[in-house]
């Protein structure tokens, strides 16, 4: 599954094995599946305490489990009693055919990304959430800088509107930034916490001109991401014309003493 071949990092599956000395990078797993994912550390930076940040964007492999109750034993899949809010049959194919495996999840309401959230920090008993917007411009300003990348730098980084062929690629497909961190430009835009609690994304996506790709797009959403869905009201989990919207995890360093 996800990361099988990745460099071996520092396990960390319970809060007291984080080294006291620093935060060490670490590799976490979803109870009951092949499924595993990573985080990295920053540093802390102004206004921005230390934190973990998903080495890539949340994939298909992990949501694919929180979707469809693959946590839950096969015989009570269905009809049996959970306690967990899990979304709904989404509107069309939430991948739009681009890919599934090792591919960024996409499609996702912030309000889906935040209940993600709330599960896996049940199921692993470590308190993940989504970066707020200082934390993500922290992180690429530590990953790629603040002035405009160009040539072969950016697009050894990001997947964009001139080199995806339209569609999402696997994660980490392309090189790690400065921060050890995959596709924090491209690929799919990223969902982050505003101090005004906006629904914004950072970060830019496949569809984003080569131009534009650094650490300054930023798209608030509005009714053409949710245009095509039928429902009233419109779903709370899924997006139905957004395939260009993913996130990433966070974990504060707190939460781990």
């Amino acid at each position: 599954m996800l990361l099988a071949g990745a460099l071996a990092l520092a396990p960390v599956r319970g809060m007291c094995q984080v080294p006291a000395a620093g935060l060490q990078p670490y590799r976490d797993s979803i109870p009951g599946t092949l499924v595993t994912f990573e985080l990295v550390p920053l540093p802390a930076g102004p206004g921005v305490e230390p934190i973990w940040v998903g080495r890539t964007e949340v994939t298909w492999d992990m949501y694919d489990v929180f979707t469809l109750r693959l946590d839950v034993a096969l015989r009570d899949r269905r009809g049996g009693a959970d306690a967990t809010a899990r979304p709904s049959r989404p509107y069309g194919a939430p991948d739009y055919g681009f890919g599934h495996q090792g591919y960024p999840v996409i499609s996702v309401t912030r309000a889906a990304a935040e209940a993600f959230c709330a599960w896996l920090s049940a199921k692993t008993g470590n308190s993940y959430r989504l970066p707020t917007e200082a934390e993500w411009l922290h992180a690429a300003q530590l990953g790629v800088g603040t002035a405009p990348l160009s040539g072969e730098r950016l697009d050894s980084l990001a997947w964009h509107g001139d080199n995806a062929g339209g569609k999402t690629h696997p994660v980490a497909s392309k090189q790690a930034d400065d921060a050890g961190l995959h596709d924090l430009l491209g690929n799919a835009a990223e969902w982050v916490v505003t101090a005004a609690d906006e629904l914004v994304t950072r970060g830019g996506s496949y569809l984003t001109p080569r131009a534009r790709i650094d650490s300054r797009p930023r798209a608030q959403q509005d009714e053409t991401w949710n245009e095509r869905d039928p429902q009233i009201p419109q779903s709370r989990w899924w997006l139905s014309d957004g395939p260009f919207v993913g996130f990433r995890i966070v974990r504060e360093a707190q939460s781990a003493r």
